[in-house]
């Protein structure tokens, strides 16, 4: 907002950022000071000291820095001296009241001005009027030194943002890196200036977020819950000394026991700073291989670590090799048969130690079968009025506020990885869609979009709000399980029967068989139609196959 309203002021002097500071604040926005301002600063509208009907030339050298506008509690100040003959702290006391706004003071600081005015040789029905203006901005007046103080800061700011943008935003980040919020909100930044933000890596990080020599924002190990300032100066000073880490067993070898322990390094492997070390690093697209695979060795790794430590401090030395076997092929040979990840878990790790989805977004999963109950993307949505779309998107944030008639209502943001887009949630609506309505839910909403001429973007209001498993009910037609004859044996049905009686719904479900010779479908009976839960599909594959449970639309 200070970016955008600097360009629209054009300074070419520092009174105006002074001025600045002092207007971008909720009165002075409310009241239409800031639209005044600038416009008078341009010419497209008058000065006048301070208002076209109700001013005076002896208040020109008072108000000239600002454009005949109000704004410093220093002027209201001056004005009184310069129009009323206040003394210094009469016209402070004068401030103060006009700040508490109390009646009874207001009335007598009315009388004296009047009369000093008119001492002065001042009409008192002018010096009224100007009272008046003086009164109405003086809520609003912003102490200017304090002004100027904000003002150089922000110049300053602004000046290395532009310069040198990923060195200050790697800084800010650094400054703010325990508030888990502000650092999700700079890392916003960082995308929407096109810089780069590496993941974090222990074969790079430092505590603080850093800038490598292409320009790249290096992730600070510091912003991951759960690891602490102890451990990470730890694994910077093993790494000096050592060079980089080859893999998880390596890593605990060469790290103090007392440094890291099994916490910790569950918050290293979920956040994706130990990626680098799993079975496959050079192929980034296993990320969920690599991370099981380097959860499941993890106990072992701190074991056979805490053993050799114990054997050099006893002074003993292993014959037949290293305890560790660490920079070998063959350290993770009994984990490479681990189940992955699902990008579900993957994700949740990275928001829980992290703060924010840093390799995908939740909606990824659903990419393929979103396409049949949603026609266009965010960033593809056009305004259409009377007629209703539905759009689906990760919440991102959430206000709730009550209407004039003190009803509930909800503002929604939605992310759906290609755009943002504000969902109006009025309170007919919210009384019934309220459950649903949480930061990170992945949302199917109905509604009407349209164009919002204050904030020149679009937006919707909302009519239907959907779960993502309540929108696979209404658009889908069955879920599809494909078995083959080696999979049924005599718990085939006891099992199937389980998993599927966990989960009631209205969704019809079909098997189709084969064997070695033939297949066929099989449609089962109301009885066993269900709702098709992330949960349910989940479970189905990993019994039958990847792909062999599936939810199928026209």
């Amino acid at each position: 907002g200070m970016k955008d309203l600097i360009k629209r002021l054009q300074p070419d002097c520092f009174e105006d950022i002074i001025a600045l500071v002092a207007l971008f604040r909720p009165g002075p926005l409310q009241s239409g000071m800031v639209d005044n301002f600038i416009n008078r600063k341009h010419g497209r509208e008058a000065l006048s000291f301070p208002d076209a009907q109700y001013q005076h030339e002896s208040l020109r050298p008072i108000l000239q820095p600002t454009y005949g506008i109000i704004l410093y509690q220093e002027q209201v100040m001056q004005i009184a001296q310069v129009l009323a003959g206040y003394t210094l702290g009469g016209a402070d006391m004068l401030r103060r009241a006009m700040g508490k706004k109390k009646p009874e003071e207001m009335a007598k600081q009315r009388t004296v001005f009047e009369e000093g005015a008119k001492n002065q040789g001042i009409d008192g029905e002018l010096a009224m009027k100007i009272f008046d203006l003086v009164e109405k901005f003086a809520g609003y007046g912003f102490n200017k030194s304090h002004s100027a103080a904000y003002a150089l800061v922000s110049y300053q700011t602004l000046w290395l943002k532009a310069h040198y943008p990923s060195e200050f935003m790697a800084a800010v980040m650094s400054s703010d890196m325990q508030n888990t919020d502000k650092v999700v909100t700079f890392i916003e930044e960082c995308r929407s200036m096109g810089l780069t933000v590496l993941p974090p890596s222990v074969n790079s990080g430092d505590y603080m977020f850093g800038v490598n020599d292409e320009g790249h924002i290096v992730y600070g190990l510091g912003a991951i819950k759960g690891v602490g300032e102890g451990p990470i100066e730890a694994i910077v000073r093993a790494r000096k000394e050592g060079g980089a880490f080859t893999d998880l067993f390596d890593f605990c070898d060469r790290i103090d026991s007392k440094s890291i322990n099994k916490r910790v390094l569950e918050a290293l492997i979920r956040s994706g700073a130990l990626d680098l070390l799993g079975p496959v690093p050079e192929q980034p697209q296993r990320l969920n291989f690599n991370r099981a695979v380097l959860e499941a060795s993890q106990a072992e790794a701190i074991k056979a670590a805490d053993q050799s430590a114990k054997n050099q401090d006893m002074g003993l030395i292993d014959l037949f090799g290293a305890l560790v076997p660490s920079g070998e092929d063959k350290v993770y040979d009994n984990y490479l048969k681990t189940g992955e990840w699902t990008d579900k878990i993957r994700l949740m790790g990275e928001k829980e130690t992290l703060g924010l989805y840093l390799t995908g977004h939740p909606i990824d999963e659903y990419e393929c079968e979103i396409r049949h109950f949603i026609r266009n993307r965010i960033k593809e949505l056009q305004p259409a009025r009377g007629a209703g779309q539905n759009i689906a998107g990760l919440v991102v944030d959430l206000r709730i506020m009550k209407n004039k008639k003190g009803d509930k209502m909800a503002f929604v943001t939605l992310d759906d990885r290609t755009g943002r887009i504000e969902v109006s949630v009025f309170a007919e609506a919210f009384a019934e869609y309220q459950p649903l309505l949480h930061k990170d839910a992945v949302l199917v909403v109905e509604g009407e979009v349209s164009f919002d001429d204050y904030s020149g973007s679009l937006k919707v209001r909302a009519k239907k709000v959907m779960k993502v498993v309540d929108a696979r009910s209404h658009f889908a037609q069955r879920l599809v399980l494909e078995v083959s004859q080696e999979q049924v044996d005599g718990h085939f049905g006891r099992k199937l029967s389980s998993l599927l009686r966990e989960q009631p719904g209205r969704l019809p479900v079909r098997i189709d068989y084969r064997n070695g010779d033939a297949k066929a479908s099989l449609l089962l009976g109301e009885q066993w139609q269900v709702s098709p839960s992330d949960e349910l599909v989940l479970a189905l594959r990993q019994w039958l196959g990847r792909e062999a449970a599936k939810v199928e639309y026209a």
